[in-house]
Parts: structure tokens; sequence; C-alpha cells
């Protein structure tokens, strides 16, 4: 075989390889989401989280699971209504300025920092994004982060990148629903008191992904999370109660041969 032709044939065989792995991923993240939509959607939050006023009426008049848009919040700005990110979007669930915003109606770019009007839109996005793909949740999820233009119906040829997404913001609903969380979750525990002590910060997500995977495999119920940042990084936390559950945290992360402070 000649070299050229070689290299058309790995080529092809990496493809195949990757459309196999994508595929996969899709159809597991689909399972994942199908089975919150069965049995889990109307489950109570684990903690009490910022702007919870805000997100019950949306979930009320959208017609969708409150969890569902905390998770999308987290993993978006960690409900912080000031947030940018380095694509121009703001506020607690990151509407894109100016083209998602005046799409949703907003015409102002400080009603973004408005947590009821942000998340409003949010929620409204969510459910026209829901119609469109036949309330398959990982669609509608992947063309919330990449835009709808790039998501066909039938569910073949995402982005990498999208796929990503939709899965990390199941992450988010994991700690929402209190399935992540080492500490027994008490729904009037309030978010804001759980601390956050940043280890590393990365450039991509499967460094982020990874690092966890190891740490987790080196320690027992360690509570790990990650959040992508406005910068673009990806941030990963030791998430804490109290100082006994910090002490011990970093006496296990010590164990696997890193120091926290």
């Amino acid at each position: 075989m000649r070299p050229t032709s070689l290299l058309r044939y790995c080529s092809a065989v990496i493809m195949a390889l990757f459309a196999i792995t994508a595929n996969a991923a899709r159809d597991d993240l689909d399972a994942r989401w199908a089975q919150y939509a069965s049995t889990q959607m109307a489950l109570e939050p684990a903690y009490t989280f910022p702007h919870s006023t805000c997100f019950k009426a949306s979930a009320l008049q959208y017609d969708l699971p409150e969890t569902l848009l905390l998770a999308v919040a987290r993993g978006e700005s960690d409900f912080e209504p000031t947030a940018r990110s380095r694509a121009n979007a703001h506020g607690v669930m990151q509407i894109q300025w100016p083209g998602t915003a005046r799409h949703l109606g907003i015409h102002r770019l400080s009603e973004l920092y408005e947590p009821c009007t942000n998340i409003d839109a949010g929620a409204r996005y969510l459910r026209e994004l829901l119609e469109k793909y036949d309330d398959n949740m990982h669609l509608a999820l992947a063309a919330y982060n990449y835009g709808p233009s790039r998501i066909s119906k039938d569910g073949y040829n995402i982005p990498s990148g999208a796929t990503w997404y939709s899965g990390y913001i199941y992450r988010h609903l994991n700690y929402v629903l209190g399935d992540g969380s080492t500490r027994q979750a008490v729904p009037d525990t309030l978010y804001s008191d759980i601390g956050q002590s940043t280890l590393l910060t990365f450039g991509e997500p499967y460094r982020a992904a990874a690092f966890i995977a190891q740490l987790e495999d080196k320690t027992n119920n360690l509570s790990l999370d990650w959040f992508r940042r406005g910068t673009g990084e990806f941030e990963v936390v030791l998430t804490y109660a109290n100082r006994d559950e910090f002490d011990s945290g970093a006496r296990q992360l010590r164990g696997a041969g890193f120091r926290i402070d």
C-alpha cells in the first residue's frame, strides 16, 4: 500500500472510531436525560439556591423542572448575576448578547443583569428548544450551548463540544438533586453556605475531567466539582460545608499527592 493510501486509510479508520465514540456518548446522554424526564423531574432541589423565587416562577410559567433550570444556571454562571463569558453571554444563565437576547425580546444589555429577567429569558429559550427537539433534553441543551442552527433534529453530527456541554450540565444536575454530594442534602441548607476552594484551572474540559477522575480514584468520598468560568477556563474545586469537611478533604488530597492550604 502506498504511503498516501495508507494515510487515507488510517484517517478514515480514526474518523470512523471517532464517530462511533461520539454516537455512544450521545446515546448514553440521551438515556440519562430520558431517565431524568421520566423519574426525577418532580424532585425538589437538594439545597436552597440563589434567586430561588425567580427559578420557581419561571419553572411554573414555562412548564419546566426547576432542577433543570438550576443545573443550567450552576453550570453556566454558578448563579452569579454579573457573570460574563468570552462569547459575550451575560448573567445567571448566560444569555448571548445581542443575538439570543434580542430574539427573546431583551433590547437593553442591563436587563440581563437582573436575575429574574435573565432566568425568565433562559427558561423561555429552553422551552422553545425543547419544543423544537420534541422534548429531547440532550439535543435541547446542546442547542442552548451551540445554537439551534448547528444541532440537527435527528441528533447526528453534533459537535463534540455540544455533547460535552450536555454531560457537563448533567453533572451539575446531580449536584442540584443531591446525588453528586457526599454530604447529606438538606433542602433548608443555603447553597451560598457551601464553600469552594480552587485546586487547579485547565484550558480544556477533558483535562479537568481527567484530573477529577484521578483524584476520585485515590480518595474516598471527596466532594469535587468543576465549573466553566467566563474566561473559558475550567476550574476544579473542593466543596465543603464547614471547616471539618475542608480539613478532611485537605488531608485526603495531601495523601493523593496534592497540597491545598
